[in-house]
């Protein structure tokens, strides 16, 4: 492992950490460490970086904000990049805006409402990253992704290029990039409107999140997508699971298709509340839950999947 990390490390002028803990960069504060974790410099240094990756063989992962994934206790093999909040910057034409994919998902919203625009309404309670936004078509009741975005810039081991987003296949939760691309910069389209009733929407939506949602403990976010008619906190609740606990995580007693982080969580534990949840929702109603959560690094044989 030494020689591929001294070789990458040669290579690129960004922040470079070995053994780099990502529980603290997940919004559930569980898992493992990354052999090693990557804060390009410029998009020059992220295509170095990935055209390394590829010379080397060596996996990469592109980490967002770490909602909606779960590391594994034994962590990461290979690289993970954290893309920096400005990489690529930002630009604007009218109503059409081009963001950095490493940017808080709150700037979109901040930005719309400095310039006069409105229809992002929807992402302002969201956490993580706009890359992680538009890899998990994120939303809520107001819109998702794919109702704003027009297009996204990726970077691969072969050089960057704009996506078009008819071509991203987006669909409740899912978007489809190409295998090994890094998502740099996001182009949204929004619209001229009111915005201070765009301000008193998004209020009113954290506000409902605030009293609905466990937001004050770490959490993933939701971590089933809610089958067609039905809510996904509505089964596990009616199978006993609301707020039933594995180790230090448990189903939340807030909003049963939430797990949170008690403290000391592993992902095992995690995993099996998972999957508990899973299996019983399917004896009992014949419906099979399909995860919003990713499975990422290094898990034994047998616990690869949800």
């Amino acid at each position: 492992m030494a020689l591929w990390r001294d070789e990458l490390a040669s290579r690129l002028r960004g922040e470079v950490i070995r053994d780099a803990p990502l529980a603290p960069r997940t919004s559930i504060r569980v898992g493992g460490p990354a052999d090693l974790l990557v804060r390009p410099a410029d998009p020059d240094d992220l295509a170095e970086l990935l055209r390394a990756c590829r010379d080397l063989g060596v996996p990469l992962l592109a980490l967002g904000g770490g909602a909606n994934l779960l590391v594994a206790d034994a962590g990461v093999r290979g690289v993970v990049v954290k893309l920096p909040g400005d990489l690529g910057g930002e630009s604007g034409d009218g109503a059409r805006l081009v963001l950095p994919a490493g940017a808080p998902s709150a700037r979109l919203p901040a930005r719309a409402q400095a310039l006069g625009l409105v229809g992002c309404e929807f992402i302002a309670g969201i956490p993580g990253t706009l890359g992680g936004a538009v890899a998990m078509n994120a939303g809520t009741r107001l819109g998702e992704m794919k109702d704003v975005v027009t297009r996204v810039e990726v970077a691969t081991a072969d050089g960057a290029g704009w996506l078009e987003a008819s071509a991203l296949g987006f669909a409740y939760r899912t978007c489809r990039l190409p295998p090994g691309g890094v998502v740099t910069r996001v182009e949204v389209l929004l619209r001229e409107g009111d915005v201070a009733a765009s301000a008193a929407a998004m209020q009113a939506d954290k506000d409902h999140r605030r009293r609905t949602q466990p937001l004050s403990q770490p959490t993933f976010g939701s971590t089933f997508r809610n089958p067609p008619g039905d809510h996904a906190g509505r089964l596990i609740e009616a199978v006993g699971l609301k707020g039933h606990r594995e180790g230090g995580a448990a189903w939340s007693d807030v909003h049963a298709n939430f797990v949170v982080n008690l403290g000391g969580a592993r992902a095992a534990d995690v995993l099996e509340l998972v999957r508990l949840a899973r299996t019983r929702v399917r004896e009992r109603f014949d419906i099979t839950l399909e995860p919003e959560v990713r499975l990422v690094g290094d898990f034994p044989d047998g616990l690869k999947e949800i």
